[in-house]
This record gives C-alpha cells, structure tokens and sequence, in this order.
C-alpha cells in the first residue's frame, strides 16, 4: 500500500516537473526575437537564437518575426504636380494618378513594436503611413517624373520618409516601390487621342519632309540630266561638224582628182533624192540639163553643127 501511494507521488511530481520545465524553458528560433512579458509588463528583449528560460506560469513570451516583412498599399488616386507636359487640358489643377505601392521593413526594437502598435495593429499603422508618403512626394512630382524620369529617386524619398515616421514604433523601412503608376480611366483615353494625334501629325511632317526631299532629288536629277544631254548634245554636233568638214574634204578631195566622176556621182545622188516616193512633183525635159546622164553616160550635151551645145528649148 505504501509502496502503490510512494509510486503515485512519484508520477505526480514527475509529471509536475514536466510541466514547470515546459513552462520554463522556450526557444527563439533564427528568424524570430522574443519579448518576454511579466503579469503584462515587459522585462526582457531576446534577439539571439537558442534556449531560454522564464518564470513558469507568471512570464509569457511574444514571438516578433526579424525577417524583412512587407505591407501592400491599395490602388489609390493622387494628385500630382500640374507642371507636366502630359496634361491633355494644360490647367493648373494637378493631374490624378491612380497608384499602387508596397513597402519592405523589419523590426529592429521588438520592445517599441510592442508597447506602440503590437503584432496586431503594425500593418495597418504602416500602411497609413505610406499612404501618407505616398501623397507627400507624389504631389511635388509632375506625370512624367513619376512614369519615366524620376521615378527611382521618388521612391527612395518615400522610403526615407516613411522609414522616418516608422522609427518611433521600433521599425526600420528598407523599401518602398511603386508597382503601378496610370492615369485614371476617363483622362487615359484623352491622352492616348492626344498622343495618337501627336503621332500622325509627326508622321504627317515625316512625309512633308520625305516629299520635299523627294523633289530636291527629283529636280536635282532633272537638273544633271539636262547637263548632261546638253554636254552630249554639243560633243555629238562637234562631232558632227568635224565629219561633215572631213566630208566635205573628202568631196573636195575627189572633185579635184576627178571632176567628171564626182559630176556623176552628185548626179546619181540627186536622181535618187528626186525620184524617191512623195509630194513632190518635178516637171522637166527629157533633154534637159538635169537628164544629160540619162542620154549619154560621160554626160556630155548633144552639140549643133557648130559645135556648141545643143540645150533644150521651148516647143
């Protein structure tokens, strides 16, 4: 009997023991920092990973993440700068922009994080902060800084702002980022019209300037053409000129050595141009001077009986 009511205290303390070292003894693990609590209030920060200990059933440990988390900032509009060229109006009201952001922080003092917003209220706190950043730089920002020119240094000065305002709350900003950056949907139309009207009337001065270059070339190529003929033009006529004098010497040349072959010659040459098919119509002699080849081929005229030449006359 003594030894059944021996064996049960000892279950009991056993299993006591169990509890106080399960209560006492916890881990931090390597992407975790604890907070150890007392009846509510704070009395320890562990950052290092490992095993610790706390007072059973009076101290209770809130586990913080250390790795970098991130919090999403909605699809909001914002007004930014009127100084841009994008403007379809051109007034002085700022453009609206509808923008989609998102931050990275950690938490580097886990005491401040909890006494200021806790587990629970941290994201939301943040994203009000970012929000707030967000139309702080933005609305000193013109369209196209924010689409095209300045968009990397916008960014790192809404992340030291915001990083700024997350520092009494125990939390360090490591990155702010704009995913998305548009018109809303009624001003995106008006500018896609107006830079589509932009675009044709750019490609309407393209082709201007294409048809002007097109007639300088074509006139330019007119211009050496007409040089060109002219320069042939002359060269064929000295050529001509200088074959029509050789020609002529040659013709000269036979006229001397041979009057009377040149005679027929000029003759024969005229008997073809005159009988060759036309209009025109020769009324002549048989026995005229222009035939003399026709009745005696040395050409010499019919003589009378004096010995002078007997030439045609009337009948």
């Amino acid at each position: 009997m003594r030894l059944s009511l021996a064996g049960g205290v000892i279950a009991i303390l056993l299993i006591v023991a169990v509890i106080v070292g399960y209560s006492t003894l916890f881990t931090v693990n390597q992407t975790q920092q604890a907070l150890v609590v007392r009846l509510g209030k704070p009395v320890r920060v562990i950052t290092d990973p490992g095993l610790n200990t706390k007072v059973p059933f009076i101290d209770s440990v809130i586990y913080i993440d250390k790795r970098i988390l991130s919090v999403e900032s909605p699809a909001q509009e914002v007004i930014a700068s009127s100084q841009d060229n994008y403007r379809p109006g051109g007034d002085q009201a700022g453009e609206r922009l509808v923008v989609d952001a998102f931050a990275r922080y950690r938490i580097v003092d886990p005491l401040k994080y909890y006494q200021t917003v806790g587990p629970a209220g941290a994201d939301s706190q943040l994203s009000i902060l970012l929000n707030s950043a967000l139309r702080r730089v933005l609305g000193a920002a013109t369209l196209s800084d924010v689409v095209r020119d300045k968009r990397d240094e916008l960014m790192a000065k809404m992340r030291d702002q915001l990083d700024r305002d997350a520092r009494p709350f125990g939390i360090q900003v490591v990155d702010v980022r704009i995913r998305r950056a548009d018109l809303p949907e009624q001003n995106s139309q008006a500018v896609y019209q107006r830079m589509q009207t932009e675009r044709q009337r750019e490609a309407a001065e393209f082709r201007a300037q294409g048809s002007q270059k097109s007639q300088e070339i074509r006139a330019r190529a007119d211009r050496d053409v007409t040089v060109l003929l002219a320069d042939a033009t002359s060269h064929a006529e000295q050529i001509r000129g200088q074959g029509d004098s050789e020609r002529n010497r040659i013709f000269a040349d036979a006229f001397t050595r041979d009057p009377d072959f040149f005679a027929f010659y000029r003759s024969m040459q005229a008997y073809e141009k005159s009988m060759q098919h036309g209009d025109t119509r020769l009324v002549l002699k048989p026995d005229s001077d222009f035939f003399r080849f026709f009745a005696n081929p040395s050409g010499q005229l019919p003589t009378d009986a004096s010995g002078a030449p007997k030439l045609a006359g009337p009948k």
